[in-house]
Order: structure tokens, then sequence, then C-alpha cells
């Protein structure tokens, strides 16, 4: 088969649509992968045709974040003063890496468009997502929406308002879209309508130990277990890396992924504040939030693959990421989420009900005695640690991959 992956968002949004596309080419199918063009280097190694697309989606997280927050419709209108530059080109480029598929598979952002692509081709379409969305549940609010005690009626309503907005969002921002370039083609339906003849399968790349499938989701809505590319066995670490990790206990590991804000800048001088207090020595991955000048239990690193350096980690702190979050469970080790946007703090949630993480920290409101109480409680902890070692074992038993392809390829011949 010849199937078209698209994606666009930060590296933990394309990194398990690489996974994807390497299960399926080992699977013999050929495979087109249409990402952020800034992710190229990351496809160079596999075997899979790329198709770079514009833009930085550094912009889109920092608009999301300083923007946005966690209101819906500052969310739709941020990827709005994004996408609608690109949409043109954005287009293009995709209509080409679709061109003569037998499937498409899209992302959250390239939903609509994927969709389209598909209905004109006349081909089937499946949604690959990182987080719960588009499918209805009694059993969980939707992303953005606190889990608040008002029953399935509330939680079954925060879906749908999530469905409704990303949708009523996407048509008026393709309408102005379109209203600058007619030559775009216009929408004609929601993937998802259950008054169409076929809905869109959805894949869903997460663990189900860490949110079990819903008993009331569509027949054709699959979580899968993570989607964890391989290749990162090649990176090697800096001696100076592996002489820190060799020179005392394990570090508290802090990673803030493609997470841009200005209210990074003085995140820095709290966590070493926060260190020093509770005692910990601690890796600060990325420079974005790194103090110029640090102690000796402190260590800083550009990058590093966080499926290596997480299991190194005595706990994990970070944003709540859907990527960052998978390899933080994976690594069996407590996570501390600090949310700033979009699915970040549903993660959160999730990672405190699993008993493998302490409260979400609340950005806004952040505190070095509240870096402090969450960095001593993931140490301490000996229930969450335990936790934590479970959920990382049997996530690592999982074959996501290989489950999706699975599907796939039943979906298709279906």
């Amino acid at each position: 088969m010849k199937i078209t992956l698209l994606t666009y968002g930060s590296r933990g949004d394309v990194e398990p649509f690489i996974a994807l596309a390497q299960g399926l080419s080992r699977a013999g199918h050929a495979v087109r992968l249409a990402a952020p063009q800034v992710f190229a280097p990351l496809v160079a190694s596999t075997q899979v045709e790329f198709f770079g697309l514009p833009g930085d989606p550094g912009q889109l997280v920092r608009g999301l974040v300083d923007e946005a927050g966690r209101n819906q419709w500052r969310m739709v209108f941020a990827m709005g003063d994004f996408v609608l530059p690109l949409a043109l080109e954005v287009s293009q480029i995709v209509g080409k890496a679709a061109a003569r598929a037998d499937l498409i598979v899209h992302s959250f952002l390239l939903t609509s468009l994927g969709y389209e692509l598909a209905r004109r081709q006349g081909i089937p379409d499946i949604s690959a997502q990182l987080f719960p969305v588009f499918c209805n549940t009694t059993e969980f609010p939707a992303p953005t929406f606190p889990p608040l005690p008002l029953g399935g009626a509330y939680r079954w309503l925060t879906h749908q308002i999530v469905s409704q907005v990303f949708w009523q969002g996407s048509r008026f921002l393709y309408r102005i879209a379109r209203s600058k370039h007619p030559v775009l083609p216009p929408l004609t339906g929601w993937p998802f309508d259950r008054r169409n003849d076929r809905q869109t399968p959805i894949l869903y790349a997460f663990s189900p130990s860490v949110v079990p499938r819903p008993t009331d989701w569509r027949l054709d809505a699959h979580i899968t277990g993570y989607w964890f590319p391989q290749g990162s066995e090649d990176w090697q670490p800096p001696q100076a890396l592996l002489d820190f990790l060799a020179a005392g206990p394990k570090p508290l590991v802090v990673a803030f992924g493609s997470t841009a804000s200005r209210r990074l800048r003085g995140l820095g001088a709290q966590l070493l504040e926060a260190l020093a207090l509770t005692g910990q020595r601690g890796i600060l991955v990325g420079s974005g939030f790194s103090p110029q000048k640090l102690p000796p239990q402190v260590y800083s690193i550009p990058g590093a693959p966080y499926e290596w350096l997480f299991p190194r980690a005595a706990a994990v702190l970070h944003h709540g990421g859907a990527g960052t979050t998978g390899k933080g469970l994976q690594a069996g080790v407590p996570n501390i989420v600090l949310p700033f946007t979009s699915d970040q703090p549903f993660w959160a949630n999730r990672v405190r009900s699993l008993g493998v993480g302490p409260r979400p920290l609340a950005p806004r409101s952040i505190t070095v005695k509240k870096l402090a109480a969450g960095i001593e409680a993931a140490l301490h902890d000996a229930n969450m640690r335990e936790r934590a070692a479970q959920i990382g074992e049997a996530i690592r038993r999982e074959q996501g991959v290989s489950r999706a392809v699975s599907i796939i390829e039943q979906t298709t011949r279906g």
C-alpha cells in the first residue's frame, strides 16, 4: 500500500509519526510523511519519503502558551494567526504528498485537509491522535476541561464542545484562507459526523495503561499504545554527562521539550532554589530556562533523547506534552507536571490520578516552595515510586506501533 502520513506541530507531534512510518515501512508499505521542514534531520535516517512543510512550530507553541493558555477559542485564534499565512503552501505540499496514495493518515491540525484530500481521491482516511479527542465519552472530560465532579453528562458535553469548537473554528479560519486563495477547495464535511456513510476511524497513540479504553467509545476508535521511534540508540552522550551521572545519586531531570514561553524565564532560578532546598541533584534539558551559572550539583545540556535520559533519573519534571509524558511514564519514575496549554492539563491530571506523580503545578502561581514540595513527594513517596515502576513496565511491554500497523491493514482490507 502507498500510505501518506500528515502531521504538524512540535517534535512531540512529529516523532510518533516517524515511528509509525518506520513500522509501516517494515511491514512492506511505501510511506510518505509530510511534517514541518525543521524536523527533516529526524527523518533522514529512515526509508521514508519526506515532504517538508513551512513554518516554525516553535512560534505556534509560543502563541498557545503565552496567548491562549487553556482557553479553547484563544487556541483556535492562536492557531489561525500561525496557519493562515501558510495555508496555501501547506495545502499544495500536502496535496503532492498525498498524490496517488491508497490511504491518508492525518493528525490533529491537518484533520480537515487530510479528510478532504481522501474524499477527493476516493480513498480511505484514518485519524491519528496523541490525546483523546473527537470521540465522546462519559468516563473522563475532554482535554482543556477540568475533572469536575459533575457526572457523565458533563464529561460527554466537554468532548462535544471541543469537537465543535475545533470544527467551527476550522471552518471559520478556512473561509478566511479561501477568500485570499480561491484555488483552495471547499470543506465538504466533518470526518466524525455520525450521519456520514463512513466515519473516519481513529487511532490513539497512547497507552491503555494510562487511559483505559472507554466502554462507550465507537468500535472504530482504538488505543494502540505509544508510538516510540527507533534510532535513539545511535546517540552518544557527552562524557561530561556520564561523569555527572556517575558522581552521585540519580538526579531530577527537568525537560520542557518544545515549550517556549516568557513564563520560563524566571523558572530556572526557582528550580535551582528548589533543588538546593531539597538537597537534590538536577539535570536541566534545554537552554530556554537554564541559568548561566550553575552550582556543581546541577548539569545543563541542550538536548538528549528522553528514552535514554529519563530512566537514569530519580524523577522527571516536565510540561505534560503527550510525547514527553509518554516517555516519562515509560521510564518508570515519578513525573512532576507543570502544564501550560492544550492537552497538557489532561496528562497532568492523568499522572496524578494514576498515582505516579504529585499534584500538578500551576504555571501562574509557581513558587519555590511548591516546586520543592513536588520534588520531595516524587523522591520519597514509596507508593508513588512503586506505582510508577509498574506503569513503566506495562508500557515497555506494549507494541504500540505494531498494533497500529495491524489495525491500519485490517481497516483498509475491510
